[in-house]
């Protein structure tokens, strides 16, 4: 091991590893993947370190997560709504991860750490579903270690090539350091990039609640899809009087079943109807003329004081 690495198996190096886990895992931009790799290469000839470092960032993970947790199960779906409002990717960030905890049920949080998008909403999400606290911890701390345990091992493995990595580093320092920043500067700004080209497509027609609610009022039958997905619903069972639900996965499968000639209604639940311009945009291809996101999507509505109705959503229940 270098030496400049070596302190790096005191102390000082259990609370640096530990807190760039616990930041990362409640949304900050600061990887822990390549600390935890290069604290597995230590911990492969310091034993003691390693075990400990592990359970520390364990629990790390598992504090971060309880964070979360709680916010989801006090304030539900406006923690995911923030949290993707936040995110590059704001089209896939709630759709996509309900989806997926549709699909696995609560083992999601096994495998969350994994699956870029889901580290962070799956453990608010849990809480918004109802996850008791005890099957929570339990799914979240074997999560935890699961992940921390995989990237410790990886570091172990490859301990030499880490060490010459590092070396390499210690060696030729400024002009890596200044190659790295230059490409992380580079990647988010292309994230950027694909963001501003995704929010231009957001600025299709958009059709105003109270607008809607004239078309409804004057008795001229638009036809009003909710996108949201079955936990979304579950999470926030009101619908708009009369809408037809169809999960966002599903379209393709249901646009033979929608009328070409007349209004066709797009709501969702998603940071700048996102979910709802990307659907109005494949109706398009399909044909349609007379599709718009409604803007402000269901919250609009309700914020308007406008009627709803409860939905019954499919059974998506997180225990």
């Amino acid at each position: 091991m270098h030496p400049a690495v070596s302190p790096l198996s005191g102390p000082g190096g259990l609370l640096l590893v530990t807190g760039n886990v616990f930041l990362e895992q409640l949304g900050l931009p600061i990887p822990a993947i390549p600390t935890l790799v290069l604290a597995g290469a230590i911990a492969s000839r310091h034993l003691t370190w390693g075990v400990a470092l592990f359970l520390l960032s364990t629990m790390a993970c598992v504090v971060a997560d309880s964070v979360w947790f709680a916010a989801g199960r006090h304030y539900g779906n406006r923690v995911m709504r923030l949290l993707c409002t936040l995110s590059l990717s704001p089209d896939s960030c709630v759709s996509e991860t309900q989806l997926r905890f549709e699909r696995w049920g609560s083992n999601a949080l096994l495998v969350a750490k994994f699956v870029p998008g889901l580290a962070v909403i799956a453990p608010p999400l849990a809480g918004a579903l109802g996850m008791s606290w005890p099957r929570f911890l339990a799914r979240s701390t074997a999560g935890g270690a699961l992940w921390v345990l995989a990237y410790l091992l990886i570091g172990a493995v490859f301990e030499v090539q880490i060490n010459y990595a590092v070396r390499l580093a210690f060696t030729y320092g400024k002009p890596m350091l200044a190659v790295a920043v230059v490409a992380l500067v580079i990647y988010v700004a292309f994230r950027w990039w694909a963001r501003q080209r995704f929010l231009r497509l957001l600025r299709m027609g958009r059709i105003s609640v109270s607008e809607l609610y004239e078309l409804m009022a004057a008795g001229s039958t638009p036809v009003v899809v909710d996108l949201r997905s079955h936990t979304a619903r579950t999470v926030d069972p009101r619908v708009i009087p009369g809408a037809l639900h169809v999960a966002p996965d599903a379209v393709d499968r249901h646009v033979h079943l929608l009328p070409k000639d007349r209004d066709i209604i797009l709501y969702c639940n998603c940071p700048n109807e996102a979910s709802a311009a990307r659907v109005a945009k494949l109706l398009t291809n399909h044909g349609f003329v007379r599709v718009r996101p409604l803007a402000g999507g269901l919250d609009a509505w309700v914020a308007a004081g406008y009627a709803v109705d409860a939905a019954h959503p499919a059974a998506t229940t997180a225990d």
